[in-house]
């Protein structure tokens, strides 16, 4: 606990380069306790679906356990018949051979079927909202890429819509986060958004390759891998845009850490022309660099070509 009474925390990203620790913020895991279950994975939220089923069927098998003489057919001092009748009436199964013969087994029934009405009501709004939640299918390369474009320097990172539908009024931003001297003996952790060359589309359907023109005024100038790791730099790379299939408005974001931002090397070439004119797309190659020097032509992936791709 921290001196104002609140939690202590460590997180990750913003940024994962360097440990955060958070000091003085209340939590409430319980008022917390609807977002969490909407934002866990499928395998999660079906454990603890799972558990919270077994836990209520237990509770109440204790309150049948010491009532067994009210259940027909029960046998006294078995707490597995009593289970196994709970779980009865959890599920609205007909009681056989066991059946409720005392008011008190009776009431308790009864309680424990407003349970099992009230779980369903929340287990199913929970499930509904989770599957009308819209996920983002972006696909980011593994790594970010510092290499010559154009006859300039330029950081560059791959995009990939994995979804047959299209995303319209696509917007990528990027943002450099690191560690900075603000004084001798200071070190604050700052922010520098990095202007693209293209950082919309009218529409997203396959491949995007977002490019950074590292000019005189980009906080990038005349850094290298060893200068941005001792800086734990990031890049936090957010894309929004309007998927058609949807309906909806998505989100993606993406980080890149100072070890994933390769120098001196090219993406590899994805896009072939095929004998019947048609284009291909080979995302089996999507996360492969080669470097510069590998006498092959660069890639127009991320050039003029693929900004006019989308």
């Amino acid at each position: 606990m921290s001196e104002y009474g609140g939690s202590t925390r460590v997180f990750g990203q913003y940024g994962a380069g360097g440990r955060v620790i958070s000091i003085g913020l209340r939590r409430h895991p319980l008022k917390d306790l609807y977002h969490s279950l909407l934002t866990a994975s499928w395998a999660r939220l079906a454990l603890v679906f799972a558990l919270v089923y077994l836990s209520v069927n237990g509770i109440f098998a204790l309150g049948f356990f010491f009532l067994a003489e009210g259940i027909e057919n029960a046998r006294p001092g078995s707490f597995l018949d009593a289970f196994f009748f709970s779980l009865q009436t959890m599920t609205a199964t007909e009681y056989r051979p066991m059946a409720a013969k005392t008011i008190a087994v009776q009431l308790l029934t009864g309680a424990e079927g407003f349970a099992r009405w009230f779980g369903l009501a929340l287990g199913a709004g929970i499930i509904f909202t989770k599957f009308s939640h819209p996920r983002p299918r972006v696909l980011f390369s593994r790594v970010a890429v510092v290499a010559s474009r154009e006859g300039e320097p330029a950081l560059m990172f791959r995009m990939a819509n994995e979804r047959a539908t299209h995303i319209v009024d696509a917007k990528v931003r990027v943002m450099l986060v690191w560690n900075e001297r603000a004084g001798e003996d200071e070190e604050v952790r700052r922010a520098h958004d990095l202007p693209l060359w293209r950082g919309d589309s009218a529409l997203f359907s396959h491949t995007w390759t977002a490019i950074h023109p590292i000019g005189p005024e980009s906080p990038l100038a005349g850094q290298g891998s060893p200068a941005l790791e001792d800086a734990e730099a990031e890049l936090i790379v957010s894309l929004t845009g309007y998927d058609e299939g949807l309906s909806r408005t998505i989100h993606a974001r993406h980080v890149y850490r100072a070890d994933q931002i390769l120098w001196n090397v090219r993406f590899r070439e994805i896009v072939y022309a095929l004998p019947n004119g048609v284009r291909s797309i080979d995302y089996r190659k999507f996360h492969q660099v080669v470097p510069l020097d590998s006498g092959r032509r660069p890639e127009k992936s991320g050039g003029r070509a693929d900004r006019a791709r989308g």
